[in-house]
């Protein structure tokens, strides 16, 4: 039974950080927009990862393309 004394302040004091921690993350704004994280994977953001000659379908310095006047022999 005297265990008793010992669980009920410990069990009040985690309700109180539990409810601390709900009112923080309201407060700091966790909970204001749900569906843009989820929409965020289906835009085509890889341009970042592309280096820039790759997007310039490799154009070097000198301005003559890779690619060109070759036979494919």
């Amino acid at each position: 039974m005297s265990i008793i004394y010992l669980l009920i302040p410990i069990a009040i004091i985690l309700a109180s950080i539990a409810i601390w921690a709900f009112f923080w993350s309201v407060n700091s704004g966790q909970f204001d927009d749900l569906e843009s994280p989820a929409h965020k994977i289906l835009y085509d953001d890889d341009d970042d990862l592309i280096p820039n000659d790759a997007k310039k379908g490799s154009v070097h310095e000198t301005g003559h393309n890779d690619n060109a006047g070759r036979d494919g022999g």
